[in-house]
């Protein structure tokens, strides 16, 4: 039968996309999308509670990607060194063939606000998830905290530059560079002395 095909949820996410990009999030139905690819509404839900949920599936894979970074960087490293490595880590998640994908769901996500603040709070609970794992790898709370709120920051920076029409960079590049910027700019207030914090 058709729902015991495989690959269900992967044509689901790639023909609700589509939809989505063309006809419009709010006037995309998940029965519409589950019929575009000869599936039934029950087999959409099977795999996802409601529409919303294929444009964010994979949340887990996601993490992941980051925390095998944190898992591997050398003992002794700093915060930002273990950051830099998340980093590097998750950027293995967005192959260059993955880019025209990500731009579309992005350009979908931005036309819907409920859909941005669901975005939004997946990169803060990406700050609050390698916190964690700093503070678990003997990192103090306030530099975990610092360090992890700067990596999901570097990230959506990094991949806002990737997914622009015209970019060719690869995702480890953007985020190797904007974190090197945010360096840069620690090193020229701490260069300028005190007075700053005065």
């Amino acid at each position: 039968m058709a729902r015991w095909e495989p690959g269900a949820p992967e044509r689901l996410q790639k023909a609700a996309l589509e939809l989505f990009a063309t006809r419009g999030y709010e006037q995309t139905t998940a029965t519409e999308i589950a019929q575009s690819v000869g599936l039934t509404e029950r087999t959409f839900f099977r795999y996802f509670s409601d529409k919303r949920e294929v444009l964010f599936h994979g949340q887990d894979a996601f993490v992941q990607a980051f925390l095998t970074g944190v898992d591997t960087a050398p003992p002794g490293a700093s915060a930002l060194e273990i950051i830099a490595c998340a980093l590097q880590s998750a950027a293995s998640f967005f192959p260059d063939e993955r880019r025209p994908h990500s731009r579309t769901r992005q350009s979908v996500i931005e036309l819907n606000p409920a859909l941005r603040e669901r975005e939004s709070h997946k990169l803060s609970g990406l700050a609050a998830t390698l916190a964690g794992a700093l503070r678990a790898r003997g990192i103090d709370d306030l530099p975990a905290t610092l360090a992890a709120e700067s990596g999901a920051t570097v990230f959506g920076i990094a991949f806002t530059q990737w997914i622009r029409e015209g970019e060719q960079r690869s995702l480890a590049d953007l985020s190797a560079n904007v974190l090197r910027e945010l360096l840069a700019l620690a090193e020229k207030a701490t260069a300028a002395g005190n007075s700053i914090l005065e």
